[in-house]
């Protein structure tokens, strides 16, 4: 490497533009008639490029999804006609986002809800919003611990600044008083300030089954279900009836 070159290393990273560093890659793509501007620009587009690739890579992380799952890999056609292709699509644009709305995903075990919110929230990612994936049962028990460590402020406020709040499997187990409360102030705090997606086995008239504090659940609903989609995926489980397929 000669002089200009481990020059140009020491410059592009103290200046963090590693992707000048790479400099004789652009060049050799680059067409033999480009002139220094051209250049300059192609280096500038790939820096930008980079950065945006890094910048999806940590949010990816930041969100914590269980796994990954497309909507490219989720099987429309096994939905019921209250859930169309088209409006699938519609969601993954993202506006409900930027329109602070929320999403409630209603429908018996094995039907892809999880799937679809974590679809939704990789879509979200690489738009450049902030997402949290947590399983409803495992954030209130990290409430009540932050809570008793003295540090639930903290806690709150990470979710706070989440655009999409995706709460999975609000269903399986119920909830003391206290965690009641916990999430209904999580759920409260982001109403039409952001998002939140959650999925459930249960229909509204079975919340009263999860919650101690029962007086608080009309309350909770009416916070999920303002200005915001309720999507009913009942039908057959997906799981099942790909393991009867199997089997024959």
């Amino acid at each position: 490497m000669n002089p200009a070159d481990e020059l140009i290393r020491l410059y592009a990273k103290q200046l963090k533009i590693p992707t000048f560093a790479e400099y004789q890659e652009i060049l050799r793509q680059a067409n033999p008639s480009a002139t220094f501007p051209d250049l300059l620009l192609e280096l500038m587009k790939a820096e930008t490029l980079s950065r945006q690739e890094n910048q999806n890579k940590r949010r990816l992380k930041a969100a914590g999804f269980p796994y990954l799952k497309t909507l490219e890999e989720f099987d429309c056609t096994q939905l019921n006609d209250a859930v169309s292709p088209l409006f699938l699509q519609e969601l993954a644009s993202c506006q409900f986002i930027q329109n602070r709305q929320n999403i409630v995903m209603i429908g018996n075990p094995g039907r892809g809800k999880t799937h679809l919110s974590i679809a939704l929230g990789l879509k979200a990612c690489t738009q450049g919003y902030r997402v949290l994936f947590k399983n409803a049962a495992t954030l209130s028990t990290e409430l009540c611990e932050a809570k008793d460590n003295y540090h639930l402020g903290k806690l709150e406020r990470t979710l706070a600044k989440a655009n999409l709040l995706i709460l999975d499997e609000l269903s399986y187990l119920s909830f003391n008083r206290h965690q009641s409360e916990l999430l209904f102030k999580v759920i409260s705090d982001r109403s039409e300030k952001s998002s939140t997606i959650v999925t459930t086995n249960l229909p509204f008239s079975k919340w009263t089954d999860l919650f101690e504090n029962t007086t608080m659940v009309a309350a909770l609903i009416d916070r999920l279900t303002y200005r915001s989609h309720v999507l009913d995926m009942n039908g057959d489980s997906y799981r099942l009836k790909a393991t009867l397929q199997s089997m024959s």
